[in-house]
């Protein structure tokens, strides 16, 4: 099949099992995938311009509304987390598009400093999955807990099935969001996140990837939010920022003729569809996989990505 934006031919079948594959794995820690989709499109099918990164919004935006629906229906969407995300990257995925198609049509030396963000972040969290808290000192209490209630619940008849827990919001503010979530209380700084959010936002629009996959892991690390409450606010700032983002970049291409700004939509579409099936298959899987696991596969694709983007600047 030939997809005449990204100027390419490849078998249909491609592109919509690498939709599935990333998007299945990275749905249960709040990732859409499209940080890893990137290089598969640039490095193995041969997709550079900047409708890349285009396309890569238009796949998020296919794929991600079925994982959203996923956890809005087992209550583990905490909206005011979801609403600081989407506030604070907004307005830096206008600015990243912005400068993506004026100023950085070949990011070389800033895809270095996106890949140091990456590793920086990739290395705290392994640090923190190596150095094990004391049991119950912390967010991993209430993750192990859940974990063995899933299982437990799996096991037992559909009748006899009690409502898994849901998350309980307490406080929204400028200052701080509070919620609690089996038994655990959650407290987070609301300008924190706002304003990791802004910076997310603007690298995600440069490079076509909503942001989870720098806000999941930091919320993990450096916030201490257990990962099965962060997932849906994660996914669902992922979708807002890229309509906004792929609408940015479909208004800036008829000014910008010499070369492809807006997104490949057969490319995209076909991506998409895929990623909307393995979305929604991890996200209903999510609950049945350790968070510790979840968690490891965060940092592998942190410490890959960013090691590639780095390795960029040689290779």
């Amino acid at each position: 099949m030939y997809f005449p934006v990204a100027e390419i031919e490849v078998a249909p079948w491609i592109p919509f099992l690498a939709g599935f594959a990333v998007a299945f794995v990275c749905s249960m820690g709040g990732v859409s995938g499209a940080n890893l989709l990137l290089p598969f499109q640039v490095s193995v099918l041969g997709f550079t311009t900047p409708a890349v990164s285009a396309t890569n919004h238009l796949f998020n935006i296919v794929a991600i509304p079925s994982g959203v629906y996923r956890y809005i229906r087992e209550g583990r969407m905490v909206w005011p987390l979801t609403i600081a995300v989407i506030a604070g990257t907004v307005p830096g995925v206008i600015i990243g598009v912005f400068f993506r198609v004026q100023f950085l049509p070949d990011p070389t030396h800033f895809k270095v400093f996106a890949g140091l963000v990456l590793l920086y972040i990739g290395v705290v969290m392994a640090r923190s999955l190596i150095k094990k808290p004391p049991p119950g000192s912390d967010k991993a209490s209430s993750e192990k807990s859940f974990q063995e209630l899933v299982s437990r619940w799996h096991k037992e008849e559909k009748k006899t099935r009690e409502p898994l827990p849901r998350v309980i919001l307490h406080h929204f503010g400028l200052k701080r969001i509070e919620y609690s979530f089996y038994g655990e209380h959650i407290s987070a700084p609301t300008m924190g996140i706002l304003i990791l959010s802004a910076i997310v936002g603007v690298v995600g629009g440069m490079y076509g990837i909503g942001g989870g996959a720098i806000i999941a892991p930091f919320f993990v690390a450096v916030f201490k939010l257990p990962v099965y409450t962060i997932a849906g606010a994660c996914l669902m700032g992922t979708l807002i920022t890229s309509v906004v983002a792929a609408v940015v970049f479909q208004a800036l291409a008829p000014f910008y003729p010499e070369m492809a700004v807006a997104p490949d939509w057969l490319l995209g579409i076909l991506l998409g569809v895929g990623g909307m099936l393995g979305m929604y298959a991890g996200a209903r899987t999510q609950k049945f996989v350790p968070a510790s696991l979840i968690k490891w596969v965060l940092t592998f694709i942190l410490v890959f990505t960013g090691m590639r983007y780095v390795l960029s600047l040689w290779f």
